[in-house]
């Protein structure tokens, strides 16, 4: 009788030792799941940033060469005010991905990138003429101006990109 109640209870402390492992097994397995799905949200939030802000970036650029443009070739005030508004526009659409960016990746090549490829579109602002501003004479000039600016923010697209890539590759 008594190896009979020690066999049972052997068998009770094995079954009841054997729930636990194997529920602890599940628990390790249910972590391992939802780390592995917040690591995938959060590349998916991460490589959303990286690519809208190029896009925004871009979409500001050309407002602001347009606008420039117009300037330049004495458009209409109606018409001025019209890209200036897009331009105000397309500025604030660049301020969502660069917050997202600056939230979700810590990688400072890529804040640096980030910042100058938003300061150097930025600094279009400052190479637009205002309507009327420009001599005839000085217009070539201020063309030139006009387009290397642009040049430097699209070289700071394009590096952006680059380091923005060689990041996601290696997350």
């Amino acid at each position: 009788m008594v190896i009979t109640l020690i066999t049972a209870a052997i068998a009770v402390a094995g079954t009841l030792l054997g729930s636990i492992v194997s529920g602890r097994f599940q628990e390790r397995a249910a972590e391992r799941a939802v780390r592995v799905s917040h690591d995938q949200e959060l590349r998916r939030e991460r490589l959303t940033a990286i690519r809208d802000l190029p896009g925004a970036i871009t979409a500001h650029r050309i407002a602001m060469w347009d606008r420039g443009e117009a300037a330049l070739n004495n458009a209409p005030a109606e018409r001025v005010q019209e890209l200036r508004d897009r331009s105000h526009a397309t500025r604030r659409a660049v301020n969502d991905p660069l917050t997202a960016l600056r939230v979700l990746i810590d990688d400072e090549q890529v804040r640096a990138a980030a910042d100058r490829m938003v300061t150097l579109t930025y600094a279009m602002r400052d190479a637009c003429p205002a309507v009327g501003s420009v001599a005839p004479e000085e217009r070539d000039a201020a063309r030139a101006a006009l387009t290397a600016a642009r040049a430097a923010a699209v070289v700071a697209h394009d590096e952006f990109v680059d380091v923005a890539g060689r990041y996601l590759r290696t997350t």
